[in-house]
């Protein structure tokens, strides 16, 4: 049975940082506030000029570096973000050309915060099938453009970053054991960005409301305790393995508190645990 094990992985962050004393000049909080609530202290903030496919393009490059491969071995490309740079044509077909690729398979996924373990499971399943035989899988987002920075509630939440990694077939065992999926369409109204949707026509005057991150935060942090545990425990019986035996969780950086409910309830102690959203806020896709 053919396995995907990751070969390399690589990062990017802007080299601009907000802190939490940055964010106390623009809106009513305090650093205090906002640490107890998310655990977040500082997060990066892409450059005027930097899209969430420039961001992308380094960390590919980093991972295919660190794989050493070259680009005429990537056989599939795929990104998953949701502040992509054009709504078409999708910005994998966009660093397919700038990564120097063949013409290979390259499309974009838009799961939000779950957009890289979408990616990387759809990448998995094409070396599995034999479709591919190195995959590179991106998750890359700037997040930070679609926040009401009037808005305390989400401001204090988002940060912009890349993250990659290349995936190629392994045939010995070692590589993805297990993957879980799901999707909660009845709590989509927790976390809303209307414009750019068909839902309204381009010709139609637009609310200022409606151009920003729509987020309910209470409901959102119960709604990823309980879909974080629900879905780690599948992942862990497709694997065939139990939480003793993981030797460490890489969480998607949402909620330092979230995060910790979550692995408290699957019984996994705190230093097996990444952590790094302090420094790096909630990059959605890019996060994992």
């Amino acid at each position: 049975m053919k396995y995907s094990r990751i070969a390399g992985t690589g990062s990017y962050l802007p080299e601009r940082t907000l802190t939490n004393a940055d964010i106390e000049k623009i809106v009513d909080t305090s650093d205090e506030w906002i640490v107890e609530r998310t655990g977040i202290r500082e997060r990066h903030i892409a450059a005027d000029d930097e899209t969430t496919g420039d961001m992308a393009l380094v960390a590919a490059q980093r991972a295919m570096e660190a794989a050493g491969v070259e680009p005429e071995e990537i056989d599939f490309l795929v990104l998953g973000t949701t502040t992509p740079d054009l709504v078409f044509p999708s910005t994998a077909t966009l660093l397919q050309q700038r990564l120097g690729l063949k013409e290979v398979g390259a499309m974009d996924i838009n799961a939000a915060c779950t957009g890289f373990l979408y990616a990387l499971s759809v990448a998995d399943k094409f070396i599995k099938v034999g479709e591919a035989k190195k995959a590179l899988v991106i998750g890359s987002e700037t997040l930070t453009r679609l926040v009401d920075w009037k808005d305390r509630g989400t401001c204090v939440l988002f940060g912009d970053g890349a993250g990659a990694a290349v995936l190629e077939a392994s045939d010995d065992g070692d590589g993805m054991l297990g993957a879980d999926l799901g999707a909660d369409g009845v709590a989509g109204s927790t976390m809303v960005f209307e414009s750019l949707g068909t839902r309204r026509p381009l010709s139609s005057p637009r609310a200022p409301e409606n151009s920003r991150l729509h987020f309910e935060g209470q409901a959102v942090f119960k709604i990823a305790v309980r879909g974080i545990v629900e879905s780690v425990e599948r992942a862990m019986r497709a694997a065939g393995v139990t939480a003793d035996e993981v030797s460490l969780v890489v969480p998607h950086q949402a909620n330092a508190r979230i995060i910790d409910a979550a692995v408290r309830r699957l019984g996994i102690d705190g230093e097996r645990v990444m952590l790094n959203i302090a420094t790096h806020g909630n990059t959605s896709a890019a996060s994992v």
